[in-house]
């Protein structure tokens, strides 16, 4: 099977369908352009990170090697990149030149951990993990429980970012232990939440069926400078069958009747913040996300929810940095239908379009290739020269050669134009 079709006025690709192997087809995309190497002077580097394998910079070393093999004279500009989940606060501080703050915080139940977050924008503005506080991998399985964890060392990062100065704030919330709303994020910030006879409540997703009222009196002054902006790429609503309670609790350790009463307790919180101050959260996109997180900034922080890679592109002006460029490289660990649906290489690839720039896509393992074709991208290539056990294929060394080795392989292709 053979298909073509047209990217732009720069070149046309075409998907060879390779072998069967299973139920799934597994295809490589073979660039064939009217680019030369006479015309590619700068080159744009913009991977993601290969989860458990390489960095973002790693990957991107390794392709300028890869490059510079054939074409020494080349100019590269690599840039750290990542999708607001793992890999944020490292790549907005590398892009853009900034610190890391270590900071003593709560971790989900309430235990001192030290969370990591960046200071970018000569001290502007603040990136940060909520899984370096809250995440699930800080706690061991047997402890996981929805109902008793808490957001609360989440806050703790965001209001020492405030005190230093900061008045943006970008937040990544993936890998949550928690359900709660981010009840516990704005405690710390100083919101109380009080029950129907008054008494202030404290805990996890388990105080969200008590809140009756929300108070805003002792609320950082800071807070209301700020602008807040949260990396979220799920469009759950608040509770409901596809809420943050049935959807994602289970994962972070909820049985049946944990969910039920944690979906209970979202619907009360969303009831709660429409009386305070006339939000409706109920339906909201996103505001599922990490518990209700989502919720909890959007309803008492007036934050923006963007896509990660979005929000990390704008960070870091990723329009400025691509263009007057002759390509782009990017990738990840694993490309398929799901890269097209908000990821890393799919942000590359739309700013690449907006600068009529080819961009090519490497990844560890390629599957589904029909719907990442269709997308625009200008190549499709595994960096994996044969079958191996995956083992092997994610030790560092192994990664960085077959990174290195495709990179080479792209230049030379670009070489037959001479």
């Amino acid at each position: 099977m053979l298909q073509t079709y047209p990217v732009s006025d720069k070149m046309c690709y075409l998907v060879v369908n390779l072998s069967l192997f299973g139920d799934f087809y597994h295809y490589i995309c073979v660039g064939l352009t009217n680019l030369s190497m006479r015309d590619l002077t700068k080159i744009t580097i913009a991977a993601d990170s290969c989860k458990g394998s390489l960095s973002s910079l790693e990957v991107a070393d390794a392709v300028g090697r890869g490059f510079r093999r054939v074409f020494p004279e080349c100019e590269i500009r690599k840039v750290c990149i990542a999708d607001g989940g793992e890999g944020t606060v490292e790549a907005l501080v590398r892009t853009l030149g900034g610190e890391y703050v270590d900071l003593e915080v709560a971790n989900p139940l309430m235990r001192p951990v030290v969370a990591r977050y960046g200071i970018v924008d000569g001290g502007a503005t603040a990136v940060i993990e909520m899984s370096a506080a809250s995440g699930l991998p800080l706690l061991a399985v047997e402890e996981r429980n929805p109902l008793k964890t808490s957001t609360y060392g989440t806050g703790e990062m965001i209001a020492d970012a405030l005190r230093r100065g900061c008045r943006k704030v970008l937040v990544g919330i993936g890998g949550s232990a928690t359900c709660d709303a981010g009840v516990g994020m704005l405690r710390a910030l100083g919101f109380r939440f009080l029950g129907a006879k008054g008494e202030v409540l404290a805990g996890g997703g388990e105080i969200l069926e008590r809140i009756a009222l929300i108070d805003d009196s002792g609320v950082m002054s800071q807070v209301r400078e700020a602008e807040f902006v949260v990396a979220c790429d799920v469009t759950n609503p608040l509770y409901g069958e596809q809420g943050a309670a049935y959807v994602f609790a289970p994962q972070k350790g909820a049985d049946e009747a944990m969910v039920e009463r944690l979906d209970g307790g979202l619907k009360n919180f969303a009831e709660a913040v429409k009386r305070y101050n006339g939000e409706d959260i109920s339906a909201l996109p996103g505001a599922g996300a990490a518990g209700g997180l989502g919720g909890g900034f959007k309803a008492l922080l007036g934050a923006r929810l963007e896509r990660g890679v979005e929000m990390v592109l704008g960070a870091i002006h990723f329009d400025d940095i691509v263009a007057g460029c002759d390509l782009v490289i990017t990738g990840e660990g694993r490309l398929d239908a799901q890269t097209v649906m908000g990821k890393t290489p799919s942000g590359v690839l739309r700013a690449a379009q907006r600068h009529n720039i080819p961009c090519v896509a490497i990844g560890g393992a390629v599957a589904q290739c029909d719907e990442l074709s269709e997308s625009g991208f200008a190549a499709i290539l595994p960096i994996v020269s044969g079958p191996m056990p995956l083992e092997q294929a994610m030790q560092r060394e192994v990664a960085v050669a077959n990174v290195e080795r495709t990179a080479e392989q792209i230049v030379k292709l670009l070489n037959l134009n001479i």
